[in-house]
């Protein structure tokens, strides 16, 4: 109908009087904005829990089980509780709700339910439902990765239903909508019982949104590739899904309603089911690859130890030797060890410890002293009140167990068990180390120290934080949930109580704590841990909060200070923390559920990538740690003109000095006196009243009475100061204090105001310095960026604190000037040094880190005390100390690491062998080539302790059902850089070794002839006694060792490829070295081409360094066991006998890095028989093989001396050029391998040392070749030589 041309104001007509009362028309209002849609209270639930018993009865009348578990009670209306933002349940009809359809307008449309906290019967039913399907699923995933592991998947066309009821079956159609990472389609399933719609979907590549009658499903590599993106940026599900809509829409999938609206938020919660749920049916799966590997442990374990086969025996590490007891890499004792002569203990941690840090548990032998070698293990903890969850937030249902969080019934009982014994029991008496006065400041200063401090909200946050325990690595081993105020010495002690319940009984821990004084005392008060493992265990305070802690705690628990710990810093967790800051937002608004299974799911990929980063670790905490920081503080020491003797004399002094109770006088003394200082301050403020007084009154004309209340309070205050001094005579302060007789009591409180004020001004500072560390944490590209807002609130901390930080600089420096002023030399009272005002100079400033010095040596003024040299060469040489430390720890840690792996490998390679392990071939295969991947990074100087022996072998007998085949081959690896830098000061051009110079002539070379006439000079000379391989005793024994193995198969490992004809004979050849190159001239090449030809020392050396070039390359069999090898020239030994001197020696052998081998490979060459041989020695066995191929004894005799001697210069040279080079040196034995001569002419003995040289190189003791067989070595050896490139 027509509107009115009345309907509008503007058109009404006028009128007189009041006019005609005008109604607004009605609009037609719109219904996306008006209508409600309701639905009965409980509908949803009635409706799913009809179809579920529709879909039983079906089954029933098919003569087949329920599938599916009904609660009669879901279809029982319950009230409506609040809901969370987050929470991971769907009240409403279907599981997931399919985008576009009906349900979903319902839910958008529907105005949002209250909140709710706790999880309801639908949430909970539906959980159970995903836990009930997971175990299902599990067999028909590890049948698609079978298929589609290393291929491109095909493209879904359809589904076909794996029927096995020969067509009885009733089959069942749904339509589900498949996401994939490109694209989306909708299709039709047909499904019967004989395997339900979830299973069928996952055959073909596809993981439900829903467990019971899904409509969205989503690829299982688009989650794979999710479960790849959590592990570097943790919980993105919103954004993912977000990306995927857009995406999808630019390719022009887009999702719309059926008004052809595009829908924006499609994906989001149905890509949140899947995520979680496919997660934890990967984690059910990797339980099952762990149960097998588990079980081919135990046989491995379990089988006798089969007789090696001389030709698959490698030579004996230092764990096989009759110094150790097991035959793991942690047998290898260190000289610490010796010297404490402490009998180690067999045993093995448990196998989670082992599997997140092999370098700390993968040992077998524990109970090193805590004192000397600083323990077994170490490990560090900390708090964390960032990582807080909100009340609002809610929960879920239980549907994860965490594997590094420990559970908070055990937590509890750990602290109800720690407040009964305070209860119930008196402190035990103990010895001080610290005295209480300090341990008291430092409980007071730290917000760490005192449980009691609040540190959160606790009416708006129900967990307030994390606790960490990492190992010296950072690795994470185990975390405690916070759910106090405050940071409870509970939560530390569960852990401790944790890792103890999974370690030998005989391992010792040292534990790094922030306030670990304060913890360790409370350990020592009261029996919270059993006698037992308060023995094993030592406290030590982090290195970077250590600073804070006052200066006798520090000379106890600062592991820069304290002997046996290395470089180990402490920091581990804070590290923790940086990596995982991300989760903070995150997890602050999650279910309290769902916030511990991202944290531990978070930390678990940290734990994967940290251990795998465990060889790159190693090397550059030798590099950076060892050797830099080594280097500088051997600078400092040489430099400070001061004996080692006698600075460790002086630092024993301050040492017992500054620990003993006098040295805390100062805190005392402070109580004492702060009355006489109130009073005196009282005093002078009155004294200052009373001259007021008088001069107002001289001016104007007083009376009597006020010159008499006057003269009252002058007499008061003569008397204040007689009862002052009384006072302080009543306080016996010089009594308690003899040393303080006779110094004056103001020049007492400034000594006082200076301690207080250099405590202060050290705990800003050391704020200052961590703050500008994280400043510049991402100069560089060490770390990542703190970002705009961190990086603000930092530069607005480091402004803050600079103002105080300086005033108390300038006001310390000029009481130290009063001081001088004002000092007596009598008083004998060392003064305090002042203190740069520069951050940079501050922080180098050795004297910031100790305390005023307030009492009066009974002696004379010690040098410690007096001269700062003394105390810069006392701390670098700790520094020195540590590294070396650091140093003995580095090498155990990699023996542990080779040590694991091979038995890791070997228990795969048995697991894949079983027949009852074939369904878990594909996940077993993909384990294996990530420990070999492993292997590839982990093979570095550190690690040439040991081979990667193949264990697998000494796994039988086994059970019968064992295959041999293998579908996978083994990837090539890629060669890495050498674990540890050059020495930088190891510069190629100008170290030339003359067996790698190009020669272009026939005759010697220019350094050759040098070096002669260098020898030819000192010939005459007698060897220096000191040169004798002092306090080195050898024992020869003409017998060859009873385990001798022989490299039979010799030939085959010479036979290199080799293509095409070879040049002529008089072109030169050469191949690449990492010094430069190696030329073979026509007269070497002439030499080896005749069969009668003696070799000379270039065959020798050129032919020895070609055969490890090759045999290190990463595609030889012999890449690992040739690594462990360092190959002599035959002029080393030469320096020996003509007494060179050591920086010559040094120059010639430094490029060997034989500090970082155990096999040292030696050819000699006796000149006067004009004869080869060679001798292997292994320093860390104290053993030498010695190859003669005439088997002589007679030369060996004096030979064997020179070569102790050799042995002894270089572990001398290797200590002073600081590389750390433990070695036996009493006890060495020199074994022939052969007894019987193997050459019967006079021109084959070059050829014979070359053929056990490349043995040895393939770890073999000796060469198992024949003489017959000695003419195809030499041909093989040529042919090597004609294949190398010409040299122009």
């Amino acid at each position: 109908m027509p509107a009115s041309k009345y309907d509008r104001r503007g058109n009404q007509l006028s009128t007189s009087n009041l006019g005609v009362n005008f109604t607004s028309p009605l609009k037609r209002q719109d219904k996306v904005k008006t209508t409600t849609y309701v639905r009965p209270i409980g509908k949803d639930q009635e409706i799913a829990a009809l179809r579920a018993k529709l879909d039983n009865l079906k089954r029933r009348a098919a003569g087949l089980t329920p599938l599916y578990p009904i609660n009669e009670a879901a279809a029982t209306p319950e009230p409506v509780q609040p809901t969370t933002v987050d929470e991971e349940t769907d009240d409403s009809l279907e599981d997931d709700v399919l985008p576009g359809s009906d349900s979903m307008a319902m839910a958008c449309d529907s105005p949002r339910a209250p909140r709710r906290t706790q999880p309801n019967r639908s949430s909970r039913d539906h959980y159970s439902n995903w836990t009930t399907l997971l175990p299902r699923l599990v067999n028909p995933l590890l049948v698609y990765n079978s298929k589609t592991v290393g291929t491109i998947p095909d493209r879904v066309a359809g589904f076909k239903a794996n029927c096995k009821g020969g067509g009885k079956c009733i089959m069942r159609t749904n339509e589900v909508l498949c996401l994939f990472h490109d694209y989306f389609q909708k299709f039709s399933i047909d499904w019967c019982n004989c395997e339900d719609l979830p299973q069928l979907l996952i055959a073909n590549g596809l993981f439900p949104t829903a467990p019971l009658f899904p409509r969205i499903a989503i690829s299982i590599h688009l989650l794979d590739f999710y479960r790849a993106l959590f592990e570097r940026s943790c919980d993105a599900v919103n954004a993912m899904a977000h990306a995927l809509n857009t995406f999808y829409a630019r390719r022009g999938f887009i999702i719309t309603d059926k008004k052809g609206t595009p829908v924006r938020d499609a994906f989001r919660r149905g890509l949140g089911y899947a995520v979680q749920w496919y997660d934890n049916l990967q984690i059910r799966l990797e339980q099952q690859v762990e149960a097998a590997i588990v079980k081919a442990h135990a046989t491995i374990d379990t089988s006798p130890t089969p007789v090696e086969d001389e030709d698959i025996k490698l030579i004996p590490s230092p764990s096989s030797s009759p110094q150790a007891n097991a035959p793991t890499s942690s047998s290898i004792e260190t000289p610490a060890e010796r010297s404490a002569n402490t009998p180690l203990v067999s045993g093995s941690c448990a196998r989670v410890l082992q599997q997140r840090c092999p370098c700390c548990f993968g040992g077998s032998l524990f109970g090193r002293s805590l004192e000397k070698d600083g323990g077994d293990i170490h490990v560090c903890i900390d708090g964390n009140f960032n990582h807080r969850h909100l009340r609002s937030a809610g929960t879920s249902p239980h549907f994860y167990d965490p594997a590094f969080i420990i559970s908070k019934e055990f937590v509890d009982n750990v602290g109800s068990d720690m407040e009964k014994i305070r209860s119930t029991r008196k402190p035990r008496a103990r010895k001080q180390v610290v005295p209480d006065e300090a341990i008291n400041e430092c409980e007071s200063s730290h917000t760490a120290g005192k449980g009691s401090n609040v540190k959160t909200n606790m009416d708006r946050f129900d967990d307030t934080g994390l606790m960490a325990l990492v190992c010296r690595h950072d690795v994470p081993l185990f975390l405690a949930n916070i759910d106090t105020p405050g940071e409870q010495q509970k939560y530390a002690v569960a852990l401790l109580l944790h890792l103890f319940s999974l370690i030998p009984a005989a391992a010792t821990v040292a534990a790094l704590y922030d306030v670990g004084c304060v913890l360790d005392r409370s350990l020592k008060t009261y029996d919270f841990l059993p006698s037992d493992i308060l023995q094993r265990l030592l406290f030590a305070t982090s290195a970077m909060h250590a600073y804070a802690h006052q200066w006798a705690c520090q000379i106890v628990y600062n592991p820069r200070i304290r002997s046996g710990l290395g470089l180990t810093d402490g920091e581990g967790v804070e590290r923790l923390w940086s990596k995982s800051r991300k989760l903070v937002p995150i997890t602050r608004s999650s279910g309290r559920a769902r916030r511990l299974y991202i944290v531990d799911r978070q930390v678990s990929s940290i734990a994967t990538e940290l251990r795998d980063d465990l060889g790159f670790w190693l090397r550059r905490r030798h590099s950076k740690g060892v050797q830099a920081q080594g280097a500088k503080a051997r600078q400092i020491v040489n430099s400070c003109g001061v004996s080692q003797t006698v600075l460790r004399s002086e630092w024993e002094s301050q040492r017992s000095s500054e620990l003993s109770i006098r040295a805390q006088a100062p805190i005392r003394l402070k109580k004492e006196l702060d009355t006489v200082l109130a009073l005196q301050g009282d005093l002078e403020a009155s004294e200052k009243d009373l001259q007021t007084t008088r001069v107002t009154l001289s001016k104007a004309s007083p009376s009597q009475k006020s010159l008499k209340i006057l003269a009252s309070l002058q007499s008061h205050h003569e008397q204040l100061k007689d009862d002052l001094h009384e006072l302080y005579s009543s306080l016996t302060v010089q009594k308690s204090f003899p040393e303080l007789s006779g110094v004056d009591l103001e020049f007492v409180k400034l000594l006082l105001i200076a301690r207080d004020l250099k405590i202060n001004v050290r705990k800003r500072a050391v704020g200052s310095f961590f703050e500008w560390e994280r400043l510049d944490q991402a100069s560089g590209g060490r770390d990542q960026a703190l970002g705009t807002k961190l990086h603000q609130a930092t530069r607005t901390a480091i402004k803050k604190r600079t103002p105080a930080l300086m005033a108390g600089l300038q006001k310390y420096n000029d009481i130290c000037a009063t001081l001088a002023a004002t000092h007596k030399p009598e008083w004998q009272i060392p003064l305090p040094e002042p203190l740069p005002t520069e951050l940079k100079l501050l922080r180098d400033t050795p004297s910031l880190m100790e305390d005023v010095w307030i009492s009066r040596p009974t002696k004379n003024v010690p040098r410690w005390l007096s001269d700062s040299k003394v105390r810069e060469g006392i701390r670098a040489l700790l520094k020195v100390d540590r590294c070396k430390e650091e140093s003995t720890r580095l090498h155990l840690e990699a023996g542990n690491l080779v040590g694991w792996l091979d038995q890791e490998l070997a228990a795969v390679e048995l697991a894949l062998a079983t027949h009852c392990h074939s369904s878990l071939r594909v996940p077993l295969e993909q384990q294996k080539v990530a420990l070999l991947n492993l292997r590839s990074l982990w093979s570095d100087p550190v690690a040439h302790w040991l081979s990667f022996k193949p264990l697998a072998s000494q796994a039988s007998p086994v059970p019968s059902g064992i295959a041999t085949s293998r579908s996978h081959p083994i990837p090539n690896h890629v060669e890495m850089a050498a674990m540890f830098d050059d020495d930088p000061e190891d510069d190629p051009e100008d170290d030339p070794e003359d067996e790698l110079g190009d020669r272009k002539n026939d005759g010697p070379s220019a350094e050759e002839i040098l070096f002669g006439d260098y020898l030819t000079q000192n010939a005459e000379r007698e060897m220096d006694p000191e040169f004798i391989a002092p306090g080195v005793d050898v024992q020869i024994v003409w017998e060859a060792p009873q385990h001798i193995t022989f490299h039979t198969h010799l030939l085959d490992d010479l036979a290199f490829e080799t293509f095409g004809n070879f040049p002529p004979l008089s072109q030169n050849r050469f191949f690449p070295h990492g010094r430069g190159r190696f030329v073979f001239t026509p007269r070497e090449l002439e030499m080896m081409c005749s069969p009668n030809a003696r070799l000379n020392d270039v065959c020798i050396n050129g032919i020895a360094s070609l055969l490890y070039h090759q045999f290190s390359q990463p595609s030889h069999r012999a890449s690992l066991t040739s690594a462990r090898c360092a190959i002599f020239s035959t002029y080393d030994l030469l320096m020996i006998q003509h007494n060179a001197s050591d920086a010559e020696m040094w120059r010639r052998t430094r490029h060997t890095e034989y500090w970082n081998r155990d096999v040292w490979i030696l050819p000699i060459h006796r000149s006067a028989a004009e004869h080869w041989v060679m001798c292997t020695i292994l320093p860390s066995m104290g053993l030498i093989h010695l190859f003669d191929s005439l088997a002589f004894r007679e030369p060996w005799v004096s030979e064997v001396k020179e070569i102790m001697t050799f042995v002894a210069r270089l572990v001398s040279l290797s200590n002073i050029n600081g590389h750390a080079l433990p070695t036996i040196t009493s006890g060495w034995t020199a074994l022939p391998t052969i007894v019987s001569p193997r050459q019967t002419n006079g021109y084959d003995c070059g050829i014979w040392v070359l053929a056990n040289i490349a043995a040895v190189l393939s770890g073999y003791l000796a060469t198992g070749v024949l003489e017959p067989d000695i003419a195809y070595v030499r041909q093989s050896l040529l042919y090597t030589l004609l294949a190398l490139p010409v040299a122009k």
